[in-house]
């Protein structure tokens, strides 16, 4: 017993710290009446409007990371006539979470009953102010010939400093953002 208790200890730090981290939250939308098995070749666009948030470097790697994605799920590239055009835009936001902590009943929230009398209470406001970065990457798959919006995948994550390893961070988060793409369609 007393030998598995190392083992079971580092299972749950590693637990807690990778709980801490925050999450990639992914969600996505897609237009319900197109039918995706249509769709053979894709094409990468970047809209002019977009702004440039992430480093040239980075943007390689989400690029190189979106061909990769929809070259897995069967489609070809195709620069002269393709079925889909696809985009993405990353969006930053400088953010503040504010966090009250009240401290009743005076020093570290012991009850004492001897402090300010019977009946008698007191409490202490302190505030905390965390900014961070409230990062999205938005990938937008459009049908070339109509130029209609068919689905949206989006990545959201608070960033507090860079990714150790973008080379592996941003594929994954691609993989995770277009796992539901294409809807409705065998994976291949």
């Amino acid at each position: 017993m007393r030998a598995y208790l190392p083992s079971f200890v580092l299972l749950v730090m590693t637990v807690i710290i990778a709980s801490c981290e925050s999450q990639l939250k992914v969600s996505s939308d897609y237009d319900k009446s197109v039918d995706f098995n249509q769709y053979k070749t894709f094409s990468l666009y970047h809209d002019e409007k977009s702004s440039t948030a992430i480093s040239q470097l980075n943007q390689d790697r989400v690029v190189n990371a979106i061909r990769s994605e929809m070259v897995k799920r069967g489609f070809t590239e195709s620069s002269s006539s393709p079925d889909l055009l696809v985009n993405s835009v990353a969006i930053f936001k400088d953010k503040q979470s504010v966090t009250a902590n009240t401290n009743y009943y005076g020093y570290g929230g012991y009850y004492r009953p001897y402090y300010g009398g019977m009946g008698m209470t007191s409490s202490t406001t302190s505030y905390s102010v965390d900014n961070y970065k409230d990062g999205s990457l938005i990938i937008d798959v459009v049908d070339a010939k109509t130029n209609k919006l068919i689905w949206q995948g989006t990545g959201n994550k608070e960033i507090d400093k860079p990714a150790k390893d973008p080379d592996t961070a941003i594929p994954k988060a691609i993989s995770s953002i277009m796992s539901s793409f294409p809807p409705g369609k065998t994976k291949k």
